[in-house]
């Protein structure tokens, strides 16, 4: 009970940190810049961005479940900082191959990538804040193809500036010719390792909006009046918030249940394909019951469901997506054989009824 207590304090914490600093403006300018600095900021000075990464390595310190419960609350304010990059992707990926975490913003990404005499080759695509980060971290293929951890300075790289729906930015990073400024060895399992750290992120994000596009969605349904009553109250609004509220639960459930599942190491491969698949499906399901709840006020800039939306659209799609993780999680269900179907099913059922 006192994880799961630590667990929600964090998260509200971090959403109490949030609340007055994440307006319209703020989300304005930083869809135009790139770049809240009065965002990340607060979250970098209370720890909140390296949360998940061990103390020896220069993080803050706490599990998998905290640092998630820390993007869920960034997740429901549209945080425009890489919050997720920073701490449970690139700084749990340094402090795997023991290297110390620099200052500043980290951001990480995947693609072929080799490294040879010193000198790395390849491309990461979609890199979030490639452009904003201090370093890049990622994992390259010595000349024997084991995995190595390599740090680099953007500024020595090639970046070319895209960006997601939601305007966050999405660089394509070239790195041939580029010397690392440090390098380590990695685990051998390091790039599935982070792919899942990657999916497991998005899905605690996802939880995080999908909540808070319930929140907004009750609240103006319930303030709408039409017909000498509000729009709440027609059947078929009614509905879209039963599903809102339906499918923002399940991603939560799922994406905590997979957080808990780390315990002092990494996620469970089955978990966190689960919580990816669950979280990806009920992206799309809770914008557009949203959408269609709110009707044409859902869609402009004065109201705040549309930040949420897009971002839900955007990171749906990041780390995997729903295909790539239900067919994984499909492959190792199957993989098990059928006599272990079902204790595979109830123990997950259990230990996300533990965690609900």
């Amino acid at each position: 009970m006192t994880a799961i207590l630590d667990v929600t304090e964090v998260r509200d914490a971090v959403a109490d940190l949030l609340a007055d600093r994440v307006d319209p403006a703020v989300l304005e300018a930083a869809e135009r810049d790139g770049w809240a600095a009065g965002v990340w900021e607060p979250l970098h000075a209370g720890g909140f961005t390296t949360v998940g990464v061990p103390e020896s390595a220069g993080g803050a310190g706490g599990s998998v479940a905290e640092a998630c419960a820390v993007l869920e609350a960034a997740g429901a304010a549209s945080a425009p900082v890489p919050v997720a990059e920073t701490g449970l992707l690139a700084g749990r990926l340094l402090a795997s191959a023991g290297l110390a975490l620099p200052d500043g913003p980290l951001t990480t990404g995947t693609g072929e990538v080799s490294l040879r005499d010193g000198t790395l080759a390849g491309r990461l695509a979609r890199v979030a804040w490639a452009r904003q980060a201090a370093r890049i971290v990622l994992v390259a293929d010595d000349a024997d193809g084991a995995p190595v951890v390599a740090v680099v300075d953007p500024a020595s790289a090639r970046i070319a500036p895209g960006r997601n729906l939601a305007g966050e930015p999405r660089d394509a990073v070239d790195l041939d010719g580029v010397v690392p400024e440090t390098t380590a060895p990695a685990p051998a399992d390091a790039r599935d390792a982070l792919a899942r750290r990657g999916a497991l992120a998005r899905a605690a994000m996802i939880a995080g909006a999908a909540r808070r596009v319930g929140e907004l969605t009750v609240a103006y349904t319930g303030e709408r009046v039409q017909f000498g009553r509000p729009v709440s109250r027609f059947p078929a609004v009614a509905d879209h918030l039963v599903r809102i509220a339906e499918q923002a639960e399940m991603a939560a459930i799922a994406a905590r249940s997979a957080a808990a599942s780390a315990g002092d190491g990494e996620p469970a491969a089955l978990e966190v394909a689960a919580a990816a698949a669950v979280a990806s499906e009920a992206a799309g399901l809770v914008a557009a019951a949203a959408h269609q709840a709110t009707g044409a006020m859902g869609v402009t800039r004065e109201f705040a469901l549309g930040v949420l939306t897009r971002r839900l659209w955007s990171w749906r799609d990041e780390w995997g997506g729903e295909r790539a993780w239900a067919t994984r999680l499909g492959h190792t269900l199957a993989a098990g054989g059928p006599e272990a179907l079902w204790p595979t099913l109830s123990r997950g059922l259990r230990h996300a009824a533990e965690r609900s």
